[in-house]
């Protein structure tokens, strides 16, 4: 298999290596690791900025998946500004000053907002891995692309470095999306520190229960390739993933769940999560 076909998440050591040159001494790495600790203040940001831009433009489809009106989107410079000017305030803010629930917020909702800007700034588009900042890695995912508290950052970084390190919750995985049909659904309103662990349960029963995350194929389980490229994530053994989707699953799936032991295969649908309208 070419490195053109391999998914964006087996990928990830090499592109931190390749697109930020980050060195266990390194000033980089220094600056990453202030955001992985437990330092916290009292604030909150407020998302409602962003609350408003999805509603105009993220719907729940009736295949379950929340996709985006990105042709649309990328005609409205007013709208377009204004996901700017979001952003601009979010990377404006020490998210340590804020609570360690805020914090997970920040982070989830520039990494969205982040990856809406990425594809408009490249529509039309029919994936995001078609979207190069490295010559040799498919996707926008290695170079740095925005700035916090005097950090550049990738999205890999927020993902990886700081959501994944910093808070070890495989709830992480339901929070932010790629952009992609196979993804956990793009948040139909921004996330809040409060409400956040009701808001990410929500995030995980409505990924498991769609085809998408958990299918059967006569006897065969298959999940979606996130349960196995991060398997260390949910548990490390396919019994462990069984459990954590089990967790989430309806009544009926469960009990299918608890009559197996072991993940056939993983399987992930990298198409844009467009509208039909695109």
């Amino acid at each position: 298999m070419s490195i053109d076909r391999l998914p964006r998440r087996t990928l990830i050591s090499a592109g931190f290596g390749l697109a930020a040159g980050l060195g266990a001494g390194s000033a980089a790495a220094q600056g990453l690791a202030r955001f992985t600790g437990r330092a916290a203040g009292t604030g909150a940001a407020d998302p409602s900025a962003f609350d408003a831009l999805l509603a105009r433009w993220a719907r729940l489809s009736q295949d379950g998946v929340v996709r985006v009106d990105y042709t649309g989107w990328s005609r409205s410079a007013a709208d377009r500004q204004a996901l700017k000017r979001y952003l601009d305030g979010l990377t404006g803010l020490d998210p340590l000053t804020l609570t360690r629930p805020e914090q997970f917020a920040y982070w989830a909702n520039l990494y969205n907002a982040l990856t809406l800007e990425v594809v408009l700034d490249a529509w039309p588009v029919a994936s995001i891995r078609n979207i190069r900042t490295s010559g040799l890695l498919p996707g926008p995912w290695w170079k740095p692309i925005t700035r916090v508290a005097g950090v550049d950052l990738s999205l890999n970084n927020i993902e990886h470095d700081i959501l994944r390190k910093g808070w070890r919750d495989p709830r992480v995985h339901y929070a932010v999306n790629c952009a992609s049909f196979s993804c956990p659904n793009l948040p139909q309103a921004a996330l809040r520190g409060v409400g956040l662990g009701d808001a990410l349960d929500a995030a995980a029963r409505a990924y498991v229960n769609h085809a998408r995350g958990v299918r059967f194929e006569g006897q065969k389980l298959i999940v979606s390739s996130i349960y196995r490229w991060y398997g260390g994530d949910f548990g490390g053994s396919d019994g462990k993933v069984i459990a954590h989707l089990a967790q989430y699953a309806a009544p009926a799936l469960r009990a299918r769940l608890q009559a197996v032991d072991r993940i056939a295969r993983g399987a992930y649908d990298w198409s844009i999560n467009a509208t039909s309208e695109a």
